[in-house]
């Protein structure tokens, strides 16, 4: 007994401190969040610049097999966001904040870990360098359009620029209190999506316009049709901040997380398809095979409202950009206060934070090549953990019988999405080495 005393205040201490670090981590500190947060952080993670990427995708998937992939993903993602809200709470008591820790219930401690972590990184950390490139090519464009007589200044001057505003909001401290950029970038993406889609379909069709596979060989014509699935699989890359986005939702067991964040999710959902379907549809009807992997881009005129269109997307890019940024913040805070036990600070924040932005910004510049970039890391990382990690995680929890209908709904996503796994990036890595060829470094 008389050991008791000290293990017990050991016991308390622990439990203080580990109190005091989950109130310090981002995705747990404030659990305030409305579903409305939901609905506004959904769109702002889903309805990235990919959107602009998505008639180009057509043109290399053609008319049956481009309408089939959006439409398919578009029901799979549902289907897998769904599992993924459930499964967020389905242990009594306890809540799955973290994507990661979801797997490591599925599959244990460290084999959780080695297959989430991985892909989850490639995945958030590959986004923000995209939207570096994505934030920095818009702004030159909107620079080109207001002043055409200016002096051409560098992309890596405009990624710079854009990667400046990220050395200021990245110092906010958690989800909710990024709920305002959040929200200005939801907005801004239907905007846009609106202006590319209306644009496209008041400048009528063009004359020469052509549905026909644009390669002229049949290997071209094959690894085209893979970099498009790539694109199409990086548009609907919301799934890897979705538990992280619930965590900031409140939960009693009379009203579980759940509810809202579902709410959220639907409303989401409808405005990822009123952004997707028109702008592919109408994009690739109008302008054909000859369409830029940039959609923006084939919309020359009327300037004012193309100009108008990219600071809109720079606008989102920032939204996003701070969403896929918070989860990484969140694991690298975590490995340094728990693993390194370093203090929870202001400073320990500021400095992890300003080195992440500054890493994503210098690999931008360095590797702007954007729609290979998409279609390599859509496949690789986005497919498996948006089409079929869920499903896999689902099996291996709840073990539907054998052949039911959940058995076979989760089957087909797992074979869709390692199909998209396999061949996307393989079309992404050619599309990458042909531009290469071009390319200049910080050019």
């Amino acid at each position: 007994m008389v050991n008791q005393a000290p293990q017990d205040d050991y016991d308390d201490e622990k439990l203080a401190r580990q109190k005091e670090i989950e109130d310090w981590l981002p995705i747990t500190s404030s659990r305030n969040a409305k579903w409305w947060y939901s609905a506004f952080h959904n769109v702002t993670a889903m309805v990235g610049a990919g959107v602009l990427g998505l008639p180009y995708a057509m043109s290399q998937l053609g008319w049956g097999p481009g309408v089939a992939v959006l439409v398919l993903s578009w029901v799979i993602t549902l289907y897998t966001l769904w599992q993924m809200v459930e499964m967020h709470e389905m242990v009594p008591g306890k809540r799955f904040d973290r994507y990661h820790e979801l797997g490591q219930h599925a599959f244990g401690e460290k084999l959780g870990l080695y297959i989430v972590v991985p892909q989850q990184l490639i995945v958030e950390i590959g986004v923000c360098i995209v939207y570096m490139v994505t934030g920095g090519k818009s702004l030159k464009k909107f620079h080109e359009l207001v002043c055409e007589d200016c002096k051409p200044i560098k992309l890596t001057y405009f990624i710079m620029i854009f990667a400046s505003v990220h050395f200021v909001l990245s110092h906010l401290p958690n989800f909710n209190s990024i709920s305002g950029v959040s929200l200005a970038a939801a907005v801004m993406s239907l905007s846009y999506s609106t202006i590319a889609w209306a644009a496209s379909t008041s400048k009528g069709v063009r004359q020469d316009v052509e549905y026909g596979y644009k390669a002229k060989s049949t290997a071209g014509t094959v690894f085209n049709f893979f970099s498009g699935l790539g694109d199409v699989a990086f548009a609907y890359a919301g799934h890897n901040v979705v538990l992280e986005i619930q965590a900031t939702i409140p939960s009693t067991p009379e009203k579980p997380s759940k509810g809202p964040m579902w709410k959220g999710v639907i409303v989401a959902y409808i405005v990822v398809a009123l952004c997707y379907f028109p702008v592919a549809l109408v994009g690739y009807y109008i302008f054909g095979n000859s369409v830029e992997d940039n959609l923006l881009i084939s919309l020359e005129k009327p300037a004012w409202l193309i100009a108008t269109a990219n600071i809109f997307v720079v606008i989102h890019v920032i939204g996003s950009y701070q969403i896929y940024a918070m989860p990484v913040f969140d694991m690298m805070e975590t490995l340094l206060v728990k693993k390194l036990n370093f203090r929870p600070t202001t400073i320990l924040r500021f400095c992890v934070r300003s080195f992440y932005v500054a890493a994503t910004m210098f690999l931008g510049m360095t590797f702007p090549f954007f729609g290979g970039l998409l279609a390599f890391f859509g496949g690789f990382a986005f497919a498996p953990t948006t089409y079929f990690l869920p499903c896999i995680i689902w099996l291996a929890i709840y073990k539907p019988r054998k052949y039911s209908l959940s058995w076979w709904a989760n089957w087909v996503c797992i074979v869709f999405g390692i199909f998209l796994m396999v061949l996307s990036p393989i079309g992404g890595l050619r599309t990458i080495v042909i531009q290469a060829k071009k390319y200049e470094f910080y050019s």
